[in-house]
């Protein structure tokens, strides 16, 4: 791929895989507004945990800054990779219908050199939400390099609920120093917007980490944005004394319901209303702990945030909120999870309103299982599977293959069903139908959570549940 060091131009990628996914072409319209970026990624030195180290920041900030947009606006971003590696960013649930090839995605995308620019250009057509961005190289993202974006209502589209008095965007996540080719264990700690955790115990938390603190008014209420930008832990998400209203995840209104605590899995996002309706004793915690693991061991890694009223008349205090009691029982999570319902009534854009709504009726073209398992040792090293593949990107993205017609940079062989016989590498891809449905079923067959990203598609959960075979 040709590149010029520090010069604009659109990436190209090709997106992979989608559940229920429909591949849309849209037009951008002249008329919508354009936002325009730039960009400076870079190492900084800050102290999540108290020790100095080196974070990924952008223009010198860390978590990044949060782009602000509304429906169908034009959103154009310079990123200038002043790491001393490759980069890229892509846009977790973003759905680039037009321009696909923006994902930023490695193996679809060139990774950005060192010293040298790229130019995002896409349209949030037809979306709302919240949503973040991160990089996708390798496990930049357990460095930082992340940031939320925003996509707000039209004006002439009501939103389902009051305007609340103010937004706020929280970024959870676990922290730790990774080793290469080592199993990822337990991390160093949980953040919150890069920051440690308050110490509401001197023996878990040392003295001298600086925590997030969350200034807020009695009696009003505020939109909270939380986001689980780590790496593999599944954490879960209270406010001390306080119930979250539901009201959106990740581009979709949802039926209004109050929850105590929540489980945010790794790339998650929910969107809350939260009403200050506590006396203000004193501060309150916000809290981020880990989730399927035994307690007593990672009780020190739990995140802690605080909530202060204007009118607090102490700090916080005491033991934190308990989290759910079900570490031999995943039921709980899951019949929360299924508690979720998309608010059909709200008036908002949306991605795919001639599919969603009537998912009984559509014709599924393509039905895939994909059976992950534990890492496995291939030629001396310990790789991911899926049906018994382990993906190794090209050297050429293959959007940039199909573009000038090079044969041999990959196959359209990716199998439908689990593969027989050892694992191993392969450039497979799933050879989707143009404007098809795709019906694809994730088996997890290891003893730990896992998240997929489903990169640059339109798509919907219609069920899941405990399996056994």
């Amino acid at each position: 791929m040709k590149m010029e060091r520090r010069r604009s131009f659109p990436a190209v990628a090709l997106p992979l895989l989608a559940v229920w996914a429909l591949v849309m072409v849209v037009p951008c319209f002249a008329g919508d507004p354009y936002a325009y970026f730039d960009w400076d990624v870079s190492f900084i030195t800050a102290a999540p945990l108290g020790v100095k180290q080196q974070v990924i920041g952008i223009n010198g900030q860390f978590p990044g800054p949060v782009v602000n947009v509304t429906t169908n606006w034009n959103v154009v971003v310079n990123v200038l990779n002043d790491l001393d590696e490759p980069l890229l960013i892509t846009w977790n649930g973003i759905q680039q219908r037009k321009n696909s090839w923006q994902d930023g995605v490695l193996g679809t995308n060139c990774p950005i050199p060192s010293g040298w620019n790229w130019t995002y250009q896409f349209q949030v057509k037809d979306q709302i939400g919240s949503f973040f961005y991160f990089p996708s190289t390798g496990f930049q993202r357990a460095a930082g390099g992340y940031g939320g974006v925003i996509v707000n209502n039209r004006d002439v589209i009501a939103v389902p609920f009051d305007k609340p008095h103010g937004d706020i965007t929280l970024f959870v996540g676990d922290w730790k120093a990774l080793d290469d080719g080592k199993d990822l264990g337990m991390p160093d700690g949980v953040l919150m917007n890069g920051k440690g955790p308050y110490r509401y115990n001197k023996t878990l938390v040392p003295d001298g980490i600086d925590y997030e603190t969350i200034h807020v008014h009695p009696g009003k209420t505020y939109r909270f944005r939380v986001h689980n930008v780590g790496i593999s832990t599944s954490l879960n998400f209270r406010i001390q004394n306080h119930n979250m209203l539901l009201v959106e995840t990740e581009g979709s209104y949802t039926v209004q319901q109050n929850y105590t605590n929540l489980d945010i899995h790794v790339g998650q996002s929910y969107s809350f209303l939260v009403t200050m309706d506590q006396n203000a004793s004193s501060d309150y915690y916000i809290v981020a702990s880990a989730r399927f693991v035994n307690e007593s061991r990672w009780s020190r890694v739990t995140g802690v945030a605080i909530l202060h009223y204007s009118n607090s008349k102490g700090k916080a205090s005491g033991p934190l909120p308990d989290p759910p009691n079900d570490f031999y029982d995943k039921s709980f999570s899951m019949n929360q999870a299924r508690s979720i319902r998309w608010n059909l009534s709200a008036g908002a854009a949306r991605p795919n309103p001639q599919g969603s709504f009537r998912y009984g009726s559509i014709n599924v073209s393509q039905v895939y299982v994909l059976k992950n398992k534990p890492p496995a040792v291939i030629d001396g090293k310990r790789r991911a599977t899926l049906n018994g593949i382990s993906y190794s990107p090209p050297e050429t993205p293959p959007r940039l293959a199909d573009e000038y017609k090079l044969k041999g940079v990959y196959t359209l062989d990716f199998p439908s069903r689990p593969l027989k016989g050892a694992p191993k590498i392969g450039r497979s891809l799933i050879d989707g139908t143009y404007r098809g449905f795709m019906e694809i079923i994730f088996q997890n067959n290891d003893t730990k959570m896992q998240t997929y990203h489903m990169d640059g598609y339109a798509f919907f959960v219609v069920g899941y549940a405990n399996w056994h075979g």
